[in-house]
C-alpha cells in the first residue's frame, strides 16, 4: 500500500508584519548611512527566488553545477557519516540540490524528517508540500524566518545535520560569519553535524562573470531589491536609473555587489516619510560573495566549536562541500 503524504507543519515566526518591520528598519538605518546599503536578504520575494532560480541554471553561474557534481558523488558518503536522521536545510529555497541527500538518506533507511527554513512564505510552502509528497511517510516541518534570528526556533530531536549550501555563508563579512557559526553552534546537540557549501577562491575573470552573465538575469535579480521596496514600502523607484555593478576585491576576496545610481535623484518613502538623494553614481551596496580557502574556513567551524570532519571539492577544484561536527 502506498503511503499517503502527511501535510507539512509551517511554523511562521516571520510574519508579514513582522517582514515588513524588519525591511523599515533596515531601509531606515542602510539609506542613511554612509555609505548606503542594504541586505541581500530582501532580493527574495517571490520574483527573486524565481530570478534567483534561473541564474543557478545560467552557464556562467558554475556554483550549483559543481556542488551538484558533489552532492552526487557524495551524498551518499555524507549520509553516513552524518548518521542523521533529519535533515534541517538554511535558505532551504526550492530544495533542488537537497533531493539528492534526501534520497541518499531514504535509501540508507535514516530518513525520518525533514526541516526547511526561509524567510520567504511562499516559496517555502510550495517546496513543502512537494517535499511532503515526494518522501511520503518522513515527516516535514517548515520555518518561515530568518537564519540570523530564528536558528533557536528550530525543531529539536533526533539526529540533525543542518545544510547550508550554494555558498550562502559568503554573504556575511568574517565577523558576521563568526556571529552565525556561533548561534548555530548554539542550537546544536553533540554529535550533530554541520554541512556547508563553500565557493573557492580562483580566477577573478570566472568570478565576475558568474555575477554579471551575459543574459543580465543577474543584473534583474539585483535590481528586484528595488522592486521589493516600491511593492512592499510604496518607494519610487525607476529601475532604468540604476545600474548592476559586480566587482571583485582581492584584498579581502570577495564579490562586491552594488547599485549605481545613473543620475542624481530623489527616491521617496511615503510610508515612511523618508526621501533619500543619491548623486550621480553613487553606489548602493547591496551583496558581497566572499570566496574561502580551505584552512581558512576550517579555522572559521573550528573556532565556532565546529569539528571539520570531511572536506570534498568537484573534479575541477572549484567549489567545496565540508562536514562538521558538533563537538
Amino acid at each position: 500500500m502506498t503511503e499517503t503524504a502527511a501535510a507539512p507543519s509551517i511554523a511562521v515566526l516571520l510574519g508579514p508584519q513582522d517582514r515588513l518591520a524588519a525591511l523599515e528598519h533596515d531601509v531606515r538605518e542602510g539609506l542613511t548611512a554612509t555609505p548606503k546599503r542594504l541586505p541581500p536578504k530582501w532580493h527574495y520575494d517571490e520574483e527573486g527566488s524565481r530570478l534567483f532560480s534561473l541564474i543557478t541554471e545560467l552557464p556562467e553561474y558554475y556554483l550549483t553545477r559543481c556542488e551538484r557534481e558533489i552532492l552526487e558523488a557524495r551524498a551518499g558518503e555524507i549520509a553516513s557519516k552524518s548518521g542523521a536522521d533529519t535533515l534541517v536545510e538554511l535558505g532551504a529555497g526550492t530544495s533542488q540540490k537537497t533531493r539528492l541527500l534526501l534520497d541518499a538518506m531514504r535509501d540508507a533507511g535514516t530518513l525520518r524528517r525533514i526541516v526547511l527554513l526561509d524567510v520567504d512564505e511562499a516559496t517555502l510552502r510550495t517546496s513543502a508540500a512537494q517535499l511532503a509528497e515526494e518522501y511520503a511517510g518522513v515527516e516535514v516541518r517548515g520555518v518561515v524566518g530568518d537564519i540570523q534570528r530564528h536558528l533557536g526556533e528550530l525543531p529539536r530531536g533526533g539526529r540533525r545535520m543542518v545544510a547550508f549550501l550554494g555558498s550562502s555563508i559568503g554573504n556575511f563579512l568574517p565577523r558576521e560569519r563568526g556571529e552565525f557559526l556561533a548561534a548555530l553552534y548554539a542550537v546544536m546537540e553533540p554529535g550533530e553535524t554541520f554541512l556547508l557549501g563553500a565557493d573557492l577562491v580562483k580566477d577573478p575573470a570566472r568570478l565576475v562573470a558568474a555575477y554579471d552573465d551575459a543574459a543580465g538575469v543577474t543584473a534583474r535579480f539585483s535590481l528586484n531589491l528595488l522592486s521589493v521596496l516600491n511593492n512592499e514600502l510604496g518607494a519610487d523607484f525607476d529601475l532604468w536609473r540604476w545600474e548592476h555593478v559586480p566587482r571583485w576585491d582581492a584584498e579581502r576576496e570577495l564579490m562586491d555587489i552594488r547599485l549605481r545610481s545613473r543620475a542624481e535623484q530623489v527616491v521617496r518613502f511615503p510610508t515612511l516619510g523618508l526621501e533619500v538623494r543619491f548623486a550621480e553614481g553613487e553606489e548602493l551596496h547591496t551583496e558581497i560573495s566572499a570566496k574561502f580557502r580551505r584552512e581558512g574556513l576550517e579555522t572559521e567551524l573550528a573556532e565556532a566549536g565546529l569539528e571539520p570532519r570531511a572536506w570534498w571539492t568537484d573534479e575541477a577544484g572549484d567549489f567545496a562541500v565540508s562536514l562538521s561536527l558538533a563537538l
